[in-house]
């Protein structure tokens, strides 16, 4: 346990998920362990104005707003003229959690495809970052992000375990990758050896809370507050200190998603 406060950002936190009477006083914990800030991803429109609302109440709380690819058949004419104006908000730092979903299912694969295709388009016409969901889609995934259609998109690939094959092409294209508690695992050797492929610009860290709580907390609900867990796992395998590692993390959270930037923040004030 870390007894300086570390300055992390929890770069992906369904904040939204968590139990009403449990939602401030998780972020109240956090902020005690060291927390700075909190992306809470969206994951069907219909949650925005919860989440606008989170995030005007909190400065340190920012969100994307997007449709999970689980969520795909949720999507309708018009909804990518609705992102566009949601996105105008100065506390929606990027379009997402968008992406594919060939381990569940739940949407047809070609409709996930359709989807994630029209936020990636919205994105790059915005200037805006997206956050990439990916589960059992590697081959078709890293094919249509290396589309010269897709050239300027700015992604983070969240809670990434995709192997090094994957990691070596998304990462030569610039996208960002996300470590979750899955870092911790026991068996996750596949997460952590991708670890030192990626530049120490372009590593994120995050809870997926409440999923995949890290280890000691696995069996746990998962939190925000354990982004702790994470960044000193992240800090032990490069062979940083857990400061270090906070510091380069959150330095990498503003770049890529700069209208949650301490800059961006005192502009709009």
């Amino acid at each position: 346990m870390v007894n300086q406060p570390l300055g992390v950002v929890d770069s992906h936190c369904h904040l939204q998920s968590l139990a009403p009477e449990d939602l401030e006083p998780a972020l109240d914990r956090a902020r005690e362990r060291g927390v700075v800030g909190f992306l809470a991803p969206g994951i069907r429109l219909s949650n925005a104005d919860f989440l606008l609302d989170l995030c005007h109440r909190h400065d340190d709380v920012w969100c994307s707003l997007g449709v999970h690819p689980h969520e795909a058949e949720t999507w309708q004419d018009g909804d990518s003229e609705r992102l566009r104006d949601l996105a105008a908000d100065p506390k929606v730092v990027a379009i997402g959690e968008c992406g594919l979903d060939f381990y569940y299912d739940h949407a047809p694969r070609a409709l996930q495809e359709q989807v994630m295709k029209e936020q990636w388009r919205l994105a790059m016409e915005l200037d805006m970052p997206v956050i990439v969901h990916n589960r059992d889609s590697n081959e078709l995934m890293t094919e249509i992000y290396s589309d010269p259609e897709f050239e300027s998109l700015v992604a983070d690939f969240h809670s990434f375990a995709g192997g090094k094959p994957m990691a070596e092409a998304v990462l030569s294209r610039g996208a960002y990758l996300g470590f979750s508690g899955m870092v911790t695992f026991k068996r996750a050797d596949n997460v952590r050896e991708v670890l030192p492929l990626v530049g120490k610009d372009r590593l994120l860290v995050e809870t997926d809370s409440p999923y995949l709580a890290p280890v000691p907390h696995r069996g746990k609900k998962n939190e925000p507050g354990f982004v702790v867990e994470v960044v000193e796992r992240v800090a032990a395998e490069l062979g940083l200190s857990p400061l270090e590692a906070s510091a380069l993390t959150t330095e990498n959270f503003y770049r890529l998603f700069p209208k949650a930037s301490p800059k961006a923040r005192s502009e709009s004030t």
